[in-house]
C-alpha cells in the first residue's frame, strides 16, 4: 500500500502524502461505520478492525524513525494515539468493547488535522 516514508515526499510539500493518509483513514472509517451498524461479531467488523490495525502499525512504524520530519511531541502523540487505537480495535475483536464511535470519532479528528 505505501511504499515510501512521510521523509520521502516532504520536500514535495507533503501535499501527496498527507492526501494519501486522509484517503486511507476516510476508508477506515467508513469500514468501522460499516462494522458499527453490523455488529461487532461480524465479517464487516473483521475487516475494519483488521484495516485499523495494519494502517495505525503502518503509521507508528514510520512515526518512529528518526528520519520522520514531524516534531518529536506530535510524533509522541500521533504514536500514543495510534496505540490507543489499537488497544481499543484489540478489544473489540476479544469482545470486551463495541466502542467502534471512538474509533471512528478519533480517526476522524486525526484525519481533519492533517
Amino acid at each position: 500500500m505505501y511504499k515510501f516514508q512521510y521523509q520521502d515526499v516532504i520536500s514535495d510539500g507533503g501535499q501527496a502524502q498527507r492526501t494519501d493518509e486522509q484517503l486511507a483513514l476516510a476508508h477506515s472509517i467508513s469500514l468501522l461505520k460499516l462494522a458499527e451498524q453490523r455488529g461487532s461479531d461480524t465479517r464487516e467488523a473483521i475487516d475494519a478492525l483488521f484495516f485499523v490495525n495494519r494502517l495505525w502499525s503502518f503509521f507508528i512504524d514510520d512515526l518512529m524513525k528518526a528520519e520522520n520530519a514531524l516534531p518529536p511531541d506530535v510524533r509522541a502523540s500521533l504514536i500514543s494515539v495510534g496505540l490507543w487505537l489499537l488497544k481499543e480495535s484489540d478489544a473489540i475483536s476479544n469482545g470486551k468493547s463495541e466502542n467502534f464511535k471512538g474509533l471512528i470519532d478519533v480517526t476522524q479528528l486525526i484525519s481533519e488535522g492533517l
